[in-house]
């Protein structure tokens, strides 16, 4: 079995991965990118996954073990693995929020520029997602929201072991979960905190051949 942890940018993967390692599930990471003010706990990416389109035969290298793959690669698995992906999702105004100032803070895009085009291709993108969930025979999905992650972790985690069918533990999960890390809020976004009246259903999944895989909100 390969573990993918996926998503759109900036939507909560690497704390997933984070997650995951602390839990004791094997990562597959080479280090190459540092930790940074955008991500101070590290990427815990591998580069040789972009490799993907002309080697897929590289994810095998991944077996038992649990890999960072953007979504953009997801529809280049090979066949031949049983795969589970943990689907990563955030309120689309904050991933463009978050990856607006991670830009402006490399120098290399100005805030508060017009998003409507980069969320609607966004949109296309989660839609598209969706069918080849829908598609695969060799896939299950849990689709875990980074609102649930940040404030109901014990629960999320849960999820993850019940879905992922690996023995991992709980409490070093939790532990790396820092709430003071989800800077980039918008209006919209009901308080989460516990207590506010927002409710979380349980983290679900589905094979992903026949039916769109699903999770919990948050």
């Amino acid at each position: 079995m390969i573990t993918i942890v996926s998503g759109l940018p900036r939507s909560g993967t690497s704390l997933m991965m984070q997650m995951l390692t602390a839990g004791g599930l094997s990562g597959l990471s080479d280090g190459e990118r540092k930790a940074d003010t955008d991500n101070p706990r590290g990427y815990l990416e591998w580069e040789r996954i972009k490799q993907l389109p002309k080697d897929p035969g590289c994810i095998a290298e991944a077996e038992g073990k649990v890999v960072k793959v953007i979504s953009q690669l997801l529809f280049l698995l090979p066949a031949g693995h049983e795969y589970r992906i943990i689907f990563m999702q955030r309120p689309l105004p904050e991933i463009l929020k978050s990856q607006d100032e991670m830009l402006h803070r490399r120098g290399t895009n100005q805030t508060g520029g017009d998003t409507s085009a980069i969320a609607a291709a966004f949109q296309r993108h989660l839609f598209e997602i969706d069918k080849w969930f829908a598609a695969r025979r060799d896939s299950v999905a849990l689709r875990m929201h980074y609102h649930r992650v940040l404030c109901e972790p014990k629960s999320a985690a849960e999820a993850v072991v019940d879905f992922l069918h690996v023995p991992l533990n709980i409490e070093a999960m939790c532990g790396q979960v820092d709430a003071n890390l989800y800077r980039n809020r918008v209006n919209l976004i009901r308080d989460a905190s516990p207590g506010s009246g927002m409710k979380f259903t349980t983290g679900h999944h589905e094979p992903a051949h026949g039916s769109r895989a699903r999770s919990g909100d948050r």
